[in-house]
Formats: structure tokens, sequence, C-alpha cells
């Protein structure tokens, strides 16, 4: 539990809920949103404080903005602050090697360096205290409590342990919970085959990945001659891609595992809390506000979106002392809403997850186009193996073509090409190739392949 008159809070490491309690703190999960606010506030303040003191980066930003601390009396005041994007992470760090000015605590009190890989930019290093570290803890595991997991699970983590940060929250949210860990790793080839030898062995109930492993996992098995149902997975949650938010991506990974799925994760820069996640009810995942304050912002203004519109994740560290992100613009896609959830907590939802990246957006001829949505589709229609969405121009003529790996007797494109054109708006070819063509990934997908000239 919390000791709710200070920050950054400390909690208790030695509390766990009872067994049959379906919350981890139910006072704060199932607190009148009006109530929150008013918390949210009080750690926004304190956070923003902690920042302009601390941050020079911080600081300048902000008055170059015309804000100061004392300028936020109530939360709508909260909008007027600038985000925070990627490239200015990138920037500051270049300019204030090797983390930049934003990172506000002693260099004595850091416990983890992690970072992106690079592969579109400049690698980005993060930096997380001891103190962040066991607050993480806390967040991971009360997200992964309300999804049902248990002290008597055990869980399997099948994602890469280096830069990617999802694999080290999971295990964190684990161990605080008190279940048994299992931190096997992904990405070396050959490791699948051995993860399907252990997974048989150890008989997990519990498995962290992306939703691209988890099928790569389900396809070996088969090839190995094994049911994946008989591996006794009962819960799984994905990370890391939007697969797990999409309805026909979910339900086949259910029945393929036996399992029931549930949506998480946020972002590298607001990672390892995954404090976007499901409940048991596993209708959308909740924005836990108290510890990560979301709010849906308009991709070009960033003003607060009303509940039920389409619009970008911001996000703020409302517990984080080491690097904080205030108003980081995440770049992605949802929708949200205020509607309850029978799960009794009154957090906002995203009831379809986290669906594309504005970055990922693909203009085709005019239309705006998102890989998630052809890969509804295709799933919704049955074809469950690879696929690859290829752009190519022809002249000033942009052309779109799905390749799909099939099998003989599925083959019908003119039927798939007429769905796909009646959804996604434009003619679409598709190309049909055998099973085992196209490349696997032992971590996330890259399924969009725009051949484009560049301008």
């Amino acid at each position: 539990m919390i000791e709710a008159t200070t920050w950054p809070p400390r909690y208790d490491l030695s509390y766990r809920p009872a067994i049959d309690e379906p919350h981890w703190d139910r006072r704060l999960e199932t607190m009148d949103p009006a109530e929150r606010s008013v918390l949210i506030l009080a750690k926004l303040k304190a956070q923003i404080a902690w920042c302009w003191e601390r941050s020079p980066f911080y600081r300048e930003k902000w008055q170059a903005a015309g804000f100061e601390p004392g300028d936020l009396r109530a939360l709508d005041d909260f909008s007027r602050m600038p985000v925070l994007r990627k490239g200015e992470l990138r920037e500051e760090q270049a300019a204030h090697p090797p983390f930049g000015r934003y990172t506000c605590d002693e260099p004595s009190t850091w416990a983890r360096i992690h970072g992106t890989s690079g592969t579109t930019g400049k690698p980005t290093g993060f930096i997380v205290s001891r103190d962040d570290m066991a607050r993480i803890s806390e967040a991971q595991a009360r997200v992964m409590w309300g999804m049902g997991f248990r002290p008597s699970d055990t869980l399997f983590v099948a994602s890469l342990f280096s830069l990617y940060m999802g694999s080290w929250g999971a295990l964190l949210g684990g161990e605080r919970l008190g279940m048994m860990c299992f931190p096997f790793g992904a990405g070396i080839p050959g490791m699948t085959k051995q993860a399907l030898t252990w997974l048989r062995e150890v008989k997990p109930s519990g498995f962290y990945g992306t939703p691209s492993y988890a099928l790569r996992l389900a396809e070996v098995a088969v090839q190995e001659g094994l049911d994946p149902r008989a591996l006794g997975l009962r819960k799984m949650f994905f990370s890391g891609e939007p697969g797990a938010g999409i309805p026909s991506v979910k339900a086949r990974l259910e029945e393929t595992f036996g399992a029931k799925v549930f949506d998480s994760g946020s972002t590298a820069e607001m990672t390892p809390w995954i404090t976007d996640g499901e409940c048991s009810e596993r209708r959308g995942m909740h924005l836990w506000q108290d510890i990560v304050y979301a709010e849906v912002c308009d991709p070009q203004t960033f003003r607060p979106l009303p509940y039920g519109a389409e619009g970008t994740p911001v996000y703020t560290h409302l517990e984080r002392t080491s690097m904080p992100m205030i108003r980081f613009a995440a770049g992605d896609l949802t929708t949200w809403t205020d509607e309850p959830c029978p799960c009794g907590r009154t957090y906002p939802r995203l009831p379809r997850g986290i669906y594309g990246r504005i970055d990922d957006q693909l203009t085709i001829r005019g239309e705006n186009v998102f890989p998630s949505t052809i890969e509804e589709v295709l799933r919704r229609e049955g074809y469950h193996d690879e696929y690859r969405i290829v752009v190519t121009r022809e002249g000033t003529l942009d052309e779109l073509t799905v390749r799909v790996e099939t099998v003989e007797r599925e083959r019908d494109a003119t039927r798939l090409s007429k769905t796909l054109r009646t959804v996604v708006g434009l003619r679409c070819e598709v190309d049909f190739v055998d099973v085992g063509t196209l490349p696997r990934s032992e971590l996330k997908s890259r399924r969009v392949e725009d051949l484009r000239p560049k301008a």
C-alpha cells in the first residue's frame, strides 16, 4: 500500500492483496474520477516542481513556453504545457551526452541504463534509479494483478532481455506480485525450439511476449507435431505491437493457445511501466491514471479531446524521479472512453487498444491506411500466416500489394482483394505465396515495405 502524504510515493513492498481480491488497491482503482483528479493534480504539482528544480532541460523548455510550476492551479491548466517529442530527447542527449539534462536524480541513485536500438536514428538512453525500480515493480504488479495473475502462477517471459524494455517490466511485476518467473528471453536462432522444450517441461500458466513471437512459437510447435494448447498456458499478455488489441488477432491467439489474452503497453520512454493494461474483463486497456497520467489529444494542437474521440496519447509520469517524461507525445493512435467497466475500475479505457502509429500511417492515392486495418481483415478472413504490405509507385501512381502466405486450397485472390478494397478504400493487389516464404521475427515483425522513391 501507499503512504498517501508523501511524494515520491513510498510503497509497502511486503503488501499483497488477498488472493480473491480482484483489485490490488481497491480504493485507488475504484475512486470517483473527480476525487482522483484531485490526487492526480497533487502528484502533477510535485512531479513538475521536482523537474523544474533539477532539470535545466525542462526549466528552459517551460520558460520558453511561458509556463512555470505556479501556473498549474487546476488540472485544466496542465494542457497549456508544451508536449515533449522523441526527437527532442535525441537532440538533448547529443548536445549533453550521454543522457541529457532531463535526468533528475544523482548518478549514485541509478540502478539501470536502458535504451533504444537506434534503428531509426541515434540511440536514446534511459536512466532508472533504485527507488524508481521499486515503484515500477509496484505499478506492474498492480496491472498484472488486475489481469488475474496470482502468486501461484509461473510466468514465462519470452522476449528480449536487452534494450527491449517490456521484458524487464514484466519480470519486475511478476516478482513483486510473488510469482515464480522464468526470464527465458528470445531472439537467438534456435531459441524457439528451446522455448518449446522448456514450456513442455515447466508448464507455466502465464506468458509475456509480443504477438508476433507468440504466433511464431505456435507455428514452430505445429511443425514439431505439438498442439500449442498442450503447453498449458492460461493467461498471456502482450505489448510492443498492436496485435493483442486487434480483435481477430486476439481471437486467434486465444484459439491457438487456449488461453486468455490481455493487451498492454505504452512506449519505451514510459516503460517499463505497463500502465495501459487490460483487466480481467478484457474490454480494452485501462489508463491507470494515478501512476502515469494519460491524455488523448488532437495530433496537431495536442489539446485534450473528449471521450469518444480519436487522437494520440500524451503521457506524464507521476512517480518518476530519475528521468521523468512530462507530456510525452507517443505518436500512437487510439480512441478513449469513460464508459463503466464491469471490473469496477473507474479509469478511462482504450476500447480498441493502440491500433496504429501516426508515423506508420500510409498515404496511398490520397487515402490514409493503417497496417493494423489490413491485418484485421486478413485475420478475420482466415489468413493466419505471415504477410507483407508492399507499396510501390509506377510513374505518378501508387500501388498497394498485400503478399499473403497460405496453402493452395485457401487461395482466392479476387475475393480477398474485393474485401480489402471495401475496408481500406482503394484498389489492392493480392499476391499469395507459399507458407514459410516470408521471414519470421523473434520479436516485432516488420511487415510494411514502402518502396516508393523518397522525395
